[in-house]
């Protein structure tokens, strides 16, 4: 690829001023960030209706979804306000000098310190939370870190009246100038610029497995590589056991075609694969299941892209060997909109074919349909790293199949004991990510305020004077900040 001339210029100033404005933002006091956190939050808020009805025309979504979001954004910027105030965040460790050891040991203290500048890439389906202002720029600010958004090209005016929004808290607060940019700039190249920057620290991206694979490839490929927090989906398996099955499953199809079927399938948590027993109740799960979603209402997908692809990956899921279709309905290209599409296979022939495996973004689901319990574990054990497993049960099934929770633990980082996968709450103990694919770290989570362990890293202080450690390490404790002392 010949390099883009100007672009290059355009993205070199941006990178430049990110890494000026980090040097500032990182030695301001916590609260103060706390205070432009709550900013941010404010004047989102008060974009009111224009805000929800631009995201509605710009990605059909229904403005009660875009409301709950918009809550939830202001939610986790308010969240991590919070949680610069408590200060455990940093996890300040200290070892006190022992001089009578031998060897003597030094006065050791350490604390998380911010990476540097993060470049967030925004995901199209959910143009708050997973956007502009979403999780990855919130907990990335919260840290210390400056931030450079590259927006999502499927909101724009979104992502400009978010931008602005923020860029009003920068200067209501007082903070640097440039600790968040805006690049509104879509081509491939300018993401591979941006991430192979010498002054980008860290990556947070949101959207398909080739998009975050090739960012994660751009990234390894620098001279110094730097971590690439990719979230790209998931199928998210679901298995229901035999008793539950025979004795459940009216109330089981009720809740997987509310789950599949929420928001046109739009979600990274979409339940895509159920994985159940040929026995008793099947054939009653499968109706019911079948009946459900063909009540559910044809509605618009998010854009073009996401349209046509689903129509692509549906369509060649369903010319796969042993695939029998129970619900197919053809997506609409003129109005963007789909309807569910349920299909079933064999556990035999799912096993040896690792298309079905693949993610179809959208209202689709596959039934895999095991002879034993013991295939059901084969199924389990051969799908990637996933987002979540669910466990659909009756205190039978679990006194008999106990094994398979440990078993869904190895597969996804949020295991759900009868429930479904959509719908991820905000909260400290909340684990949104899993191993490859589904993330290219699964050692992380994307939502929650645990995510600000990715713009972290660790450092220690050896036989500091007092009076040249940072605050959170003096011996009084100034700032009465959280501390282990050993």
């Amino acid at each position: 690829m010949q390099e883009n001339g100007p672009l290059v210029n355009q993205l070199n100033a941006v990178m430049s001023q990110s890494l000026n404005a980090f040097q500032q933002y990182r030695q301001l006091p916590a609260k103060q960030r706390a205070t432009f956190l709550l900013a941010i939050a404010k004047n989102i808020e008060s974009l009111g209706d224009t805000l929800l009805n631009i995201t509605a025309a710009e990605t059909n979504l229904p403005l009660a979804r875009l409301q709950g979001e918009r809550a939830r954004t202001i939610g986790q910027l308010n969240m991590y306000a919070e949680m610069l105030l408590k200060g455990n965040w940093q996890n300040c460790i200290i070892n006190t000098a022992i001089p009578e050891k031998n060897p003597p040991r030094p006065d050791i203290r350490s604390m998380n310190v911010p990476i540097g500048p993060v470049v967030v890439f925004g995901s199209s389906n959910f143009p708050y939370a997973y956007s502009t202002a979403g999780g990855d720029t919130a907990s990335a600010l919260a840290t210390g870190c400056s931030v450079v958004v590259k927006a999502h090209p499927a909101h724009p005016q979104t992502s400009r009246l978010v931008a602005k929004a923020i860029a009003d808290a920068i200067s209501e607060t007082g903070m640097p100038p440039n600790v968040f940019q805006h690049v509104e700039e879509s081509s491939f190249e300018s993401g591979k610029l941006l991430v192979q920057h010498p002054s980008t620290a860290a990556v947070g991206f949101t959207g398909s497995f080739s998009g975050g694979k090739s960012l994660w490839n751009y990234a390894a490929a620098r001279s110094n590589p730097i971590p690439v927090f990719a979230e790209m989906g998931s199928i998210n398996p679901v298995l229901i056991f035999p008793d539950a099955l025979a004795t459940q499953y009216d109330s089981l199809a009720s809740q997987y075609a509310a789950s599949i079927s929420l928001g046109v399938g739009q979600f990274c948590t979409n339940p895509g694969l159920i994985i159940v027993h040929a026995g008793k109740g099947l054939s009653a799960f499968l109706e019911a299941l079948t009946a459900q979603l063909e009540k559910v209402n044809a509605a618009a997908m998010l854009h073009q892209g996401i349209i046509t692809a689903y129509t692509q990956k549906v369509a060649t899921a369903l010319q796969q060997p042993g695939v029998k279709p129970l619900i197919h309905h053809s997506p609409s290209d003129t109005d963007h909109k789909a309807l569910p599409i349920l299909a079933s296979v064999s556990a035999s022939q799912f096993l040896q074919n690792t298309q079905l495996k693949e993610e179809v973004f959208g209202p689709y689901s596959l039934v895999v349909v095991a002879d034993d319990a013991n295939q059901m574990l084969e199924v389990l054990q051969s799908v990637k790293g996933q987002l979540t497993t669910s466990l659909m049960g009756s205190d039978t099934d679990f006194s008999q199949y106990a094994s398979f929770i440990q078993e869904a633990t190895q597969v996804a980082g949020r295991v759900i004991c009868n429930g479904v996968p959509t719908g991820v709450e905000v909260c400290d103990a909340m684990v949104h990510g899993g191993p490859f694919p589904a993330t290219t770290d699964s050692r992380f989570t994307a939502v929650g305020v645990e995510a600000v362990k990715r713009w972290l890293r660790p450092v220690a202080f050896q036989n500091f004077p007092d009076a040249l450690l940072p605050d959170e390490l003096k011996r009084d404790n100034p700032l009465g900040v959280s501390r282990k002392e050993i």
